[in-house]
């Protein structure tokens, strides 16, 4: 099953990682691994659902049971390696990431859609959603504040997010001019797939509210050339670039040498794409918990949080970053948080 903006799809038809498959018909679901596992799962129904209270199908783990990929000195020292790239003229900005797991101490009380629920009570989120096809290793729950592609026909737009702080008083000026840096690198990934002349910059760092935090969101769109569909432009624009870095190539080594676990579904894209209407949304898979399943009987839980890193980042704060934007979301998922 699938559950976005309060619609439940259900009656499994099809799943495939072809992303050609999205030009066709149907309503589908997508989950994109950073690393570059694509499901797209197809369904026979799709009808008006909220999410459920989430209370009687999860069991959260232990608070005290979580574990991070890289501790407090290990992400520090992250920042500070990827100043020295900065520095040596590599990279304008990286994003460090870090995946979180705990155990899950009841298979049957590990229901994703649960979680999903609990999180639209507890955080509510625009691109909030859930993907379960436990038979192909998708188990998601999302609560995304950001968008990474909507289409409407041949219109694509993408919402990158770049700064982040508790109020607005938090947000500095490395956290304009980050974003300003990846709307640019946004406008030239949709420029490699859009008609000449047809992107454009509606909203530029734009405040915006969450749950315990704001912040800062452009907006980029443009029209997709004639021939162009579903697989060019996920070459064009995939991963996306707010959780990247620029140049993205350069961000993507650095990422690749300085983290020590997959991102998963973390950073990737999750979503939906009506292919009747010719609309979709995905979003980037940030604020998003995904279960792994791989040892039987012990389900493990994930999340991911990270930071841009520039030349003006402090590596303390940046993992303080880090730490309120998994916060609430952890605590929710683990039972220590309710809805406010």
């Amino acid at each position: 099953m699938a559950r976005f903006g309060g619609r439940l799809a259900t009656g499994l038809r099809d799943v495939t990682s072809d992303p050609a498959a999205l030009e066709g018909e149907g309503y589908w679901a997508v989950a994109y691994d950073f690393e570059g596992r694509l499901t797209c799962a197809r369904f026979d129904s799709v009808r008006p659902d909220p999410a459920p209270p989430g209370t009687a199908g999860w069991l959260g783990p232990d608070p005290g049971s979580w574990r991070s990929s890289l501790d407090r000195a290990a992400y520090t020292a992250g920042v500070r390696r990827i100043r020295e790239h900065i520095a040596a003229g590599e990279v304008y900005q990286a994003n460090l990431c870090r995946v979180m797991t705990a155990p899950l101490p009841d298979p049957d009380r590990s229901d994703i859609d649960a979680l999903t629920g609990l999180l639209a009570h507890g955080n509510p989120a625009p691109y909030a959603g859930t993907i379960r096809l436990p038979g192909h290793g998708v188990e998601i729950a999302t609560a995304s504040p950001e968008l990474y592609l909507r289409r409407r026909g041949r219109t694509v737009s993408s919402g990158p997010i770049k700064g982040t702080g508790r109020t607005e008083h938090d947000l500095l000026e490395k956290d304009h001019a980050e974003n300003v840096m990846i709307v640019d690198l946004v406008r030239n990934d949709l420029g490699r797939v859009c008609a000449t002349g047809t992107v454009t910059v509606p909203d530029l760092c734009v405040v915006e509210k969450h749950p315990g935090l704001v912040h800062l969101v452009s907006t980029v769109e443009g029209e997709l050339r004639e021939g162009a569909g579903w697989g060019e432009l996920f070459g064009a624009t995939f991963p996306p670039g707010s959780v990247t870095g620029a140049p993205k190539s350069s961000a993507l080594r650095i990422i690749e040498a300085l983290e020590t676990a997959p991102r998963g579904p973390y950073c990737g894209a999750v979503g939906w794409v009506d292919a009747d209407r010719g609309e979709a949304e995905l979003a980037v898979g940030i604020r998003t918990f995904w279960i792994d399943r791989a040892e039987p009987g012990r389900p493990l839980l994930h999340f991911g949080t990270g930071a841009g890193i520039t030349w003006g980042s402090d590596p303390e704060r940046e993992w303080d970053e880090t730490e309120l934007k998994a916060g609430r979301l952890v605590a929710i998922a683990s039972g220590t948080e309710q809805a406010s």
